[in-house]
């Protein structure tokens, strides 16, 4: 229970938020996300070596892409854009700080890391958003993720034996992993049917599949950085759930592949 009510609770806010939501709010949303999310990463990147007045300014260059975002509407607006003015701020950043760390090189390159995990990948959300038709490949994104998710640790937990990366993530399993892509493949044409997502069946389907994937690596690459730097949860803003990037990681990775595809095949 501890798991599930705020599980159901955090996924009707986020699907109000697409259904119901402008343009704008949405894009306030999700810098509000990227913003503590990017405190979260910058909380494990940077242990012991940071004030609290640079976990807010390194969370603030990393929300820039998402910032940038707010001119996703416009056509001459490029996602490039965003991570060069964070790249510039990060090294602007080091430039007036270099004289306090050991290291400075580290603390560019995850630096650079964090841009592009938190603030590039995330971008990637409220510029989906502004496509024609993007409510509906949003909800049938979140769909595929919440289901993926869902299933996997469910069955993981029921039936899971064979572990899927003993060393990045022990509690997941082959049988969870397989689970989880039937379960959102399932549940996101489910969706799909209910909110006359624009594409054939079968476009659906491997879609789906390709982003319930692409999830679960987006999962395993967030552990990889919880396991390098010693912490087990990104936060604890969400009760059972731990931090904000251990909801979102899996958003964030699906995001962008999505978002190219529809771009470049048409959907638009």
């Amino acid at each position: 229970m501890k798991r599930t009510v705020p599980g159901i609770l955090i996924a009707a806010a986020w699907l109000l938020l697409i259904i119901t939501g402008s343009f704008l709010l949405f894009w306030a949303a999700v810098l509000l996300i990227g913003f503590i999310g990017s405190r979260e990463y910058s909380r494990m990147a940077y242990p012991n070596l940071l004030y609290e007045t640079d976990r807010i300014i390194l969370a603030v260059i990393f929300s820039v892409p998402i910032l940038v975002a707010v001119f996703a509407q416009h056509q001459l607006f490029r996602a490039s854009l965003g991570v060069l003015l964070a790249f510039v701020a990060m090294i602007c950043y080091l430039l007036y700080h270099n004289s306090r760390f050991e290291n400075p090189l580290m603390i560019l390159n995850r630096g650079i890391l964090g841009i592009l995990f938190v603030g590039f990948l995330a971008s990637h959300l409220p510029m989906l958003r502004s496509l024609t038709d993007g409510v509906h490949w949003l909800v049938f994104l979140s769909a595929v993720t919440a289901g993926t998710d869902t299933c996997a640790y469910y069955i993981g937990c029921r039936w899971g034996k064979k572990k899927l990366c003993p060393s990045i993530s022990p509690n997941k399993t082959v049988e969870g992993a397989i689970g989880g892509v039937i379960g959102g493949v399932s549940i996101a044409i489910l969706v799909s049917i209910i909110f006359r997502v624009p594409a054939g069946f079968f476009t659906l389907i491997v879609l789906a599949g390709s982003l319930s994937i692409l999830g679960m690596l987006g999962d395993l690459f967030e552990s990889i950085i919880k396991r390098g730097t010693g912490f087990k949860d990104s936060g604890t803003l969400l009760r059972g759930h731990g931090g904000i990037l251990d909801r979102v990681d899996s958003l964030f990775f699906t995001a962008p592949f999505l978002y190219y595809i529809l771009i470049y095949s048409g959907f638009k």
